[in-house]
Formats: structure tokens, C-alpha cells, sequence
């Protein structure tokens, strides 16, 4: 997703805008109204609506009747994702935000379940609320009169429309997303019940695996009719479940591994002092190999410098500027203690490649993307002779 913002809460969970909501938006509200004859066909013979099919084409209120419906189907999105957030929280899982964008709605999880159970209830907690959101809109429906004089007749017409339109919409949109396509509810559901007799990450792993084979079909059907949303689909599905899936496997892999246990000591960590000057550095960095030194003054950590920095000023601040005028002093920092997913998640947040590692505010290492990539490694090489001795560093 790109940039959000957000717009109210409900049951105190933020809800959020994503920049592409406000321009998928019109795109579905000219989809439905530019299809409004054939829609209305279809309600008739499913429905007996008795639509009057020419009044509701007549002027703008295709157009009006089409923005009107896409926003019925978000509102219902924001339910469905209402449904897995109270479940989770029911559980005792926080819900950061539920956020409405281009491919639909999501809500964010701080933690994900690991017990089956809990995940199953959650995943389908959210077709289950869209089939109820879609008895709704049947229920306003059969509720519209046929004649008011309050109400003029295309109001009536179009009021049938709607609510017909998202009746159907809301039952195919919980049937949709119960297809086994990880990380879809169904694709959930799935792993939630492969989870039952199998490790976690194993589970995750088969269900991701199906999830991209659906994520290829989306793709391919995609670009046989030329349907640009379910390309889309087909890319967030297949990069969504890779990504879960390497997050799960890295987790199982560092349990009860801890950021001290990988990390690079302070003795063994090449440094350097703030006042040397930046061409020594770059000529450094190329002799060493290294793109990123801990920078001490006094013995003490007073920054972190990088390549990116040294090359900041040009060529010609190489010999006018020290690594102290460069240098960066907003440090990351973790402790020893944490546990090494804590520190691949902020990696991964912050979009940097180290952590400082500070215990009781002494510098005592560096942990690194090369260094966690190599304990990983080594512990899908031993397997679980890694955990069998406490207190093994990998």
C-alpha cells in the first residue's frame, strides 16, 4: 500500500484511507454504471426486482446509482475486516488499523495466531459477516416499496438497484474470499487446519505454496481478459504469501535465539574515530570490504557512518569533511537480550541494514542482515542440534 490516512475509528480501531481507495473508487462506481443495463437485467430475472431499467439509464443516474453501490461494496469491505478484527481482539489480539485500498480492505495485525483454532475462527470470521452484510442488503430490499408518494419513482428504482446489486456482491465477495489462496481467508482457513498435525511453519509453507499456484491462475486469467484488478490480485497474493511465509520460517528457525547470540562483539567489530577524514574512510571501506562502521569518540559510540554518508558531499568534501561531520547520530539500537525476529522486523520497518546492540547504555556489538542471513544458514544446516545445548551461539 501507499501513503493512508486516516479518517475515524471504530470499536477503537483506526480506520484508514489508502491514496489508491480514492482512485480505485470512481474506476468500480464507471465499471457498475457503465454495466447498470445488464446488472439490472440480471436483478430482474434473479430478484423479480421489477427495475425499470430505462429510468435508471436515463442522465447521470447510472453514474449516480454506480458511485453509490461502490461505496455500499467498501462499506461492506470495512465490516468484513470489522469481523477479523473482533475476533483477534477477542483473543487478545491488537489490531494496528483496518485500511481500505486498492484490492479491497486489510486489517493490520501486530501479532498473527499460531493456534489453529484461534486462526480459524478469525479467518472466517470475515465471509461470515459479508454473507450477513449481504442478508442485510436482500432484507433492504424486500423492505424498498414498490410505490411512496415521499419517494419518486427512479429513487424507488434505484434504491432496488442498490441494494439488490449488494446483496449479490457481498455473497460473492465472502465466497471469493474463501478460496484456498493464501493469504486470503480461505488460504488461511487452509493453514489453520493443515496446522492441526503439522508444525506452523510447515503448515505455512504448503498453504503459501497453494496460494501461489491460485496467485498464477489469478494472473494468467487476468491477462486473458484483460482484467487489470485481477492482475493485481494475482501480484499482491503471490508477493503476500512469499512474504509471510519467509517471516514464519525465520521465526521457527530463530526461536529462543536472541540477538546477542549472532551479533558481532564489540572486540571483534572493525571501528572508526570521528576525526578521520573521509577519503580514509572510502579508501578503508574498499581495502575492507566493509560499507558501515560503529564511529567512536573517547572510547564511547557516538554515531554510526555508512558509505551513503562518506559519498554525501561529492568528490570534493572527501578531504575537506571528517566522518564526525557525516556521520549519523540517531542511532538504532537493540539489546542483546531481544529476540533476533525482533530485530528482522525492524530491519525490515526502518529499511536499514544494522542494529547497534546497547546494553545498560554500553556499546557491546553490531548485528547486521549478513550476519542473521548466516546464523540462518548454519541453523537450517545442524537443524535442532542449534537449540539442543542451552545457551549455543549460532
Amino acid at each position: 500500500m501507499w501513503k493512508s490516512f486516516k479518517i475515524g475509528s471504530i470499536f477503537g480501531i483506526p480506520l484508514k484511507l489508502d491514496i489508491t481507495f480514492l482512485l480505485i473508487l470512481p474506476v468500480f462506481a464507471f465499471i457498475i454504471g457503465h454495466q447498470i443495463e445488464l446488472v439490472a437485467e440480471l436483478l430482474n430475472d434473479l430478484f423479480a426486482a421489477d427495475i425499470d431499467i430505462e429510468a435508471i439509464e436515463a442522465g447521470y443516474w447510472p453514474w449516480i446509482l454506480g458511485f453509490s453501490a461502490a461505496i455500499g461494496l467498501f462499506i461492506g469491505v470495512i465490516f468484513h475486516e470489522l469481523g477479523h478484527s473482533l475476533v483477534a481482539m477477542r483473543y487478545g489480539y491488537p489490531i494496528e488499523s483496518i485500511t481500505l485500498w486498492l484490492l479491497g480492505g486489510v486489517a493490520a495485525f501486530k501479532e498473527m495466531p499460531e493456534d489453529w483454532r484461534q486462526e480459524f475462527a478469525i479467518a472466517i470470521a470475515g465471509p461470515i459477516v459479508s454473507v450477513f452484510v449481504g442478508i442485510l442488503s436482500y432484507g433492504l430490499f424486500i423492505a424498498t416499496p414498490s410505490t411512496a408518494d415521499w419517494i419518486p419513482a427512479i429513487g424507488i428504482d434505484g434504491m432496488l438497484f442498490v441494494f439488490s446489486y449488494l446483496a449479490i456482491l457481498n455473497v460473492f465477495l465472502a465466497a471469493f474470499n474463501m478460496l484456498p489462496a493464501f493469504p486470503m481467508d480461505g488460504g488461511r482457513i487452509l493453514r489453520a487446519l493443515l496446522a492441526r498435525n503439522r508444525p506452523y511453519a510447515k503448515a505455512t509453507q504448503q498453504a503459501a505454496r497453494i496460494g501461489r499456484i491460485f496467485a498464477i491462475i489469478f494472473g494468467l486469467f487476468g491477462l486473458l481478459v484483460f482484467n487489470i484488478i485481477l492482475i493485481a490480485l494475482a501480484f499482491f497474493i503471490y508477493i503476500a504469501a512469499s512474504g509471510e511465509e519467509q517471516h514464519v520460517v525465520l521465526k521457527a528457525a530463530f526461536q529462543d535465539v536472541t540477538v546477542g547470540d549472532i551479533m558481532t562483539p564489540r572486540a571483534q567489530l572493525k571501528t572508526v574515530e570521528a576525526e578521520t577524514d573521509l577519503r580514509s574512510l572510502t579508501q578503508r571501506m574498499f581495502r575492507e570490504r566493509h560499507t558501515g562502521y560503529p564511529v567512536i569518540e573517547n572510547g564511547q559510540l557516538v554515531g554510526l557512518v555508512t558509505l551513503e554518508d562518506a559519498r554525501s558531499g561529492g568528490e570534493s568534501a572527501l578531504d575537506q569533511l571528517s566522518v564526525g561531520d557525516v556521520m549519523t547520530d540517531e542511532l538504532q539500537t537493540i539489546s542483546s537480550d531481544i529476540p533476533v525476529i525482533i530485530a528482522i522486523e525492524r530491519m525490515q520497518r526502518e529499511r536499514i541494514g544494522r542494529l547497534l546492540v546497547v546494553d545498560d547504555g554500553q556499546f557491546v556489538g553490531l548485528v547486521t542482515r549478513t550476519d542473521i542471513m548466516t546464523a540462518l544458514e548454519i541453523l537450517q544446516q545442524s537443524g535442532p542440534m542449534a537449540h539442543a545445548i542451552p545457551g549455543t551461539q549460532v
